[in-house]
């Protein structure tokens, strides 16, 4: 044997590695390498101009009802104030409305992709230091009351600091003078998002207090001969590489390498399929590495060989199919207008039309009815997608921002009456930075929708399905990178607000490469493993085929899983 085989990486293949490379390993090679005038950029679009405009907003405000209320006293005594007030009316009708939809959009994604991380941060350190101590479950109540209290507390004081600075009203000669202007919006954006998050600190807190905690769920359901079973393979985070001999970006030489796990995944699951023992492939995201064409072709090609199994699947985005920027190099970000951002969610835009689009229809959420297929929703775009993505360009890709939030949620209906539907959903944060790749957020439009199709089907059972965990386990961690910076933002909010569905749904999802099956209250919820992860090429890895019936009163239900081993293989 070689002294150095190729075929077994070397250093260069845990460039991104956490389980090679320690978080602090990964930070300072990151500020080595980052691009410094990309940083400034995206820090000026994504943090400086939202915080201007949120700042800015009552300053404009007062502003414009002054002038208007000069105006209206002037109104008769001549043409030309006559026609000042028209054009200020034509200016509050045209740009108020867009303005403060502007404000409105940069406060909730400041809260969503900033404050509310914040205090999950410390609510997380909490915890993990509480389960060091051996109280696992009992420290989770009051760890979120105190992490509530601590996070409102430092709000309070920052707001207390910058609100002797802060100005509210203004005029127009204020306008002349752009630069103390500047400086008032500043203070006045501190001030809202300080005060804003001293009361949601203590909301968030007491909720998280309040509702119940995850467990282990002790019991399945027992089968009876009544009612039919739905066999449902939960696959998620296969990171399909684009190289035979290629590391995951997460794992590097820690886990194996290539895909020949994946092709005997999908053998083994064949069977099951021939066997008239599944009804459904569920993949939870993170199908791609990197979402890079090459994955997506592996992909495809990998599943060709098995067409019944391919017609039975249905998939979702994961952070790794949208979000990572430069697998070489985690330094690497997006700028927020960024053409190869929309190209990867237009890669992925295209893998769910060729594997589902005729399938899952998108959910109207004036109705809540699944409305056209998802091949249906994509025709009007078909072109401008080939030629973006032959193409490139700033415009193309302008032109298609909106498309990947218009088509989630995804469902699959129920079959008949009494069958099992499942509902797609998008978590993915719009983050630009491969270092924050993996955070996500349930946005209030899909979760509106995804109510709405529950509330029109009240008799229907379903699977929801996402690829960001709603919920912390309840399990001790190996360490605190473990437990922030991947799970969904707002996961105690959309547990609550799904906890009212919860005898007819079930939570499906991936990401942390880890199986556990609990419940949050009364929501059942179920993660997968990665097949392909957690062990070296020698290693065994594993995933569940779950049954899913309906109780005789109607309820869903969760019998016992049967799990597949997948055996590793020793390189000769």
């Amino acid at each position: 044997m070689p002294f150095l085989d190729p075929r077994l990486g070397d250093v260069e293949d845990d460039a991104s590695s956490t389980k090679s490379r320690s978080l602090s390993g990964l930070a300072g090679s990151l500020l080595a390498e980052i691009s410094l005038p990309k940083l400034f950029a995206a820090w000026l679009s994504l943090v400086a101009l939202p915080v201007l405009v949120l700042g800015l907003g009552p300053l404009l405000a007062s502003i414009w009802i002054g002038a208007a209320s000069t105006t209206v006293e002037r109104l008769f005594s001549g043409l030309v104030p006559i026609a000042i007030g028209l054009m200020l009316a034509a200016a509050a009708y045209f740009g108020g409305r867009p303005l403060w939809r502007l404000v409105e959009t940069n406060f909730w994604s400041l809260n969503a992709l900033a404050i509310q991380p914040g205090y999950a941060l410390v609510r997380e350190l909490l915890r993990h230091l509480a389960e060091k101590r051996g109280e696992r479950s009992r420290g989770r109540g009051w760890t979120a009351l105190l992490a509530g209290l601590i996070v409102a507390a430092i709000s309070g004081a920052i707001l207390a600091l910058v609100l002797p600075e802060t100005r509210w009203t203004g005029t127009l000669a204020d306008l002349a003078e752009p630069g103390r202007l500047a400086i008032a919006a500043l203070y006045n954006a501190v001030a809202i998002i300080a005060a804003y998050v001293a009361v949601a600190a203590l909301v968030w807190g007491v909720a998280d207090a309040s509702m119940a905690q995850p467990e282990d769920l002790t019991a399945f359901a027992p089968r009876t001969a009544e009612g039919r079973v739905f066999h449902v393979a939960h696959l998620s985070d296969i990171h399909i590489v684009g190289e035979r001999y290629g590391f995951r970006i997460e794992s590097g030489r820690a886990g194996p390498r290539g895909n020949e796990r994946l092709a005997r995944l999908l053998a083994r699951l064949a069977e099951i399929e021939a066997a008239g023992e599944l009804d459904l492939v569920l993949l939870s995201g993170d199908m791609t590495d990197a979402g890079r064409a090459a994955e997506w072709a592996v992909f495809f090609d990998a599943i060709a060989a098995y067409p019944a199994l391919a017609r039975k699947m249905v998939a979702l985005p994961g952070n790794h199919d949208l979000n990572v920027v430069d697998r070489a190099n985690p330094a690497r970000l997006d700028l927020p207008l960024s053409p190869p951002k929309r190209l990867r969610q237009m890669r992925l835009v295209a893998a769910l039309d060729r594997l589902q689009g005729r399938s899952v229809r998108v959910v109207d959420a004036a109705t809540g009815r699944p409305g056209v297929t998802l091949a249906e929703a994509l025709d009007p775009h078909r072109a401008a997608i080939a030629a973006f993505a032959d193409a490139g360009g700033m415009r193309r890709s302008l032109a298609l921002a909106p498309l990947l939030a218009t088509v989630f949620p995804m469902v699959l209906p129920p079959e008949a009456t009494g069958g099992l539907g499942v509902v797609l959903l998008n978590s993915n944060a719009e983050t630009h930075f491969s270092f924050t790749n993996a955070l996500g957020f349930m946005p209030r439009e899909q979760e509106a929708a995804l109510a709405a199709l529950l509330d029109a089907d009240p008799h229907g059972i379903y699977l929801v399905a996402l690829h960001h965990h709603v919920v912390e386990y309840p399990r001790p961690a190996k360490a605190l990178s473990e437990r922030i910076g991947t799970a969904l933002v707002n996961g105690s909010w959309f547990v609550r607000r799904l906890s009212r569905f919860a005898d007819r749904v079930i939570v499906m999802h991936g990401h942390r490469h880890i199986d556990w099956i609990g419940r949050c209250g009364p929501l059942a919820i179920v993660s997968a493993p990665s097949p392909v992860m957690n062990a070296r090429d020698a290693g065994t890895t594993a995933f569940y085929v779950h049954a899913i019936g309906r109780a005789a009163d109607g309820r869903i239900t969760l019998h016992a899983p049967r799990r597949i081993e997948i055996e590793g293989e020793t390189v000769a």
